[in-house]
């Protein structure tokens, strides 16, 4: 059993006063808020780890959820019936968060970003005599991966597409590098965000234990290394992108046998799955999201329709409505929880080895990791793989799987359409809501959700 809530009543006493504030803030913001370091008083490293395993450190946003090609709205009446923000975000509408100027899928990596600052600049305080080294090192090592997972999800939210060429030039989003909440800075460029994203990680790496335990809310060793390998290859950079997946199978390359999963489970997978190497949601709970309350939302037919018969995900991840024909998500890695996972596990190093190699014309690499994955994927006996005889072949065949196998999952799928778009993919998105049909085309700006007006409580003023 995962100890993801075991520890709140203990930080509840060093946090009351924030909570207290963030609870009771006239506005919704958390950085309406502005907690001042001298809220908590950690004093020692159990302490420290109890700020990290504050659940706000594992959860992301849900926007690329909202916008991605997976799923649709059949009916327009359904999509009248949500929130002004779900509904624009839906056909990418200019306006996308209707009039709201403090958004919370923008505040919570940032709220993250606070915690794991207070760690990095508390655990200074410590007297060197008075600690246990390696757990000391353990715990700063899982608050700059905090900062760095965090970072991440806003400036590939937040932020166009990384391009080498253009990224010093391209504003991301603004640094936060300490608790100081007070403190207004600027936004940094693209290139200077990854910079210290990647910076933190390899600290980070430098630092963790190796040891995947039964806390997957805490960052490891092996999680460290596929979130660089996540980011290299959202960066295009594949050779290190490789580098890492590497670095992280060789550590841990754990893989579900989809034939020991219940087909007709509402929960087919436990929080604490040997697949899953870091535990991370969705924060917000939008309703189209979580679309068991949306009724009329389903799954794409086209995405739906990539699975054959024998293969075990078409079961295990979705439901279809024998009269009405919508396709529903089960519950993922996240287990009994119906937020959408958004951790790191150890099918996507796969993939992304896969895809790597591909990229690199090295075809039977490709296709034995490929194999390895899908073999583990459908029913016993049924699998079956014939040699790539192009590159092409090869890097059609793992980027079809990344839609199969990682659906619904930490907003891979919008980040994909990014990237791959700066691959000259030339992927366009469309909408149909009753005789009006919407449009986001390969390219556009709109890739990018903008940053809420609020933020000049956060930023100076150059956007």
């Amino acid at each position: 059993m995962m100890n993801l809530n075991k520890n709140i009543t203990s930080i509840r006493a060093f946090l009351l006063l924030f909570i207290l504030l963030y609870l009771t803030a006239c506005k919704d913001s958390f950085l309406d808020v502005k907690p001042s370091t001298d809220i908590v008083s950690p004093k020692t490293l159990d302490d420290f780890q109890q700020m990290l395993d504050y659940p706000r450190i594992n959860q992301t946003s849900a926007l690329p959820f909202l916008a991605s090609d997976e799923y649709s709205i059949p009916e327009e009446k359904d999509w009248l019936a949500q929130s002004i923000l779900e509904r624009n975000v839906y056909i990418w509408s200019d306006d996308r968060y209707g009039g709201q100027t403090s958004i919370e899928d923008f505040n919570y990596p940032y709220e993250g970003i606070f915690y794991a600052n207070s760690v990095i600049s508390g655990m200074g305080n410590l007297k060197e005599t008075a600690v246990d080294r390696k757990k000391y090192n353990h715990v700063l090592g899982q608050a700059y991966f905090a900062r760095a997972f965090a970072s991440f999800d806003l400036v590939k939210n937040f932020a166009a597409p990384y391009d080498a060429d253009s990224a010093p030039q391209e504003l991301g989003i603004a640094l936060k590098l300490s608790p100081n909440v007070d403190e207004v800075i600027e936004r940094s460029s693209i290139q200077e965000n990854y910079d210290q994203i990647l910076s933190d990680l390899s600290r980070a790496t430098s630092l963790l234990d190796a040891p995947i335990t039964a806390d997957r809310n805490r960052a490891n060793k092996p999680s460290a290394y596929a979130l660089a390998a996540r980011i290299y290859l959202s960066m295009r950079n594949y050779e290190l992108a490789e580098v890492y997946a590497d670095s992280c199978l060789a550590m841990y390359d754990k893989l579900i046998d989809y034939n020991t999963v219940s087909l007709i489970a509402t929960a087919p997978f436990t929080l604490g799955n040997e697949e899953s190497m870091l535990y991370s949601t969705v924060g917000r709970n939008y309703s189209m999201v979580l679309y068991a309350s949306t009724q009329n939302t389903s799954i794409d037919n086209g995405l739906y329709d990539l699975y054959d018969e024998n293969d075990l995900r078409k079961s295990i991840f979705f439901s279809k409505n024998a009269a009405n024909g919508l396709i529903k998500t089960k519950r993922g890695y996240s287990g009994s929880s119906r937020f959408p996972y958004s951790g790191l596990a150890t099918d996507e190093l796969y993939l992304i080895k896969a895809e790597c190699a591909a990229r690199r014309d090295d075809l039977y690499t490709c296709k034995d990791y490929l194999f390895k994955l899908l073999s583990k994927r459908y029913k016993t006996g049924t699998f079956t793989m014939d040699n790539f005889s192009t590159k092409e072949d090869a890097l059609n065949k793992v980027l079809i799987e990344r839609r199969k196998e990682l659906v619904w999952r930490a907003g891979l799928r919008w980040d994909d359409i990014r990237r791959l778009n700066k691959e000259g993919a030339n992927m366009s998105l469309n909408r149909k809501l009753g005789n009006e049909i919407y449009v986001l085309k390969a390219g556009s700006p709109q890739f990018a959700f903008p940053i809420p007006t609020n933020e000049s409580i956060f930023y100076t003023n150059n956007k």
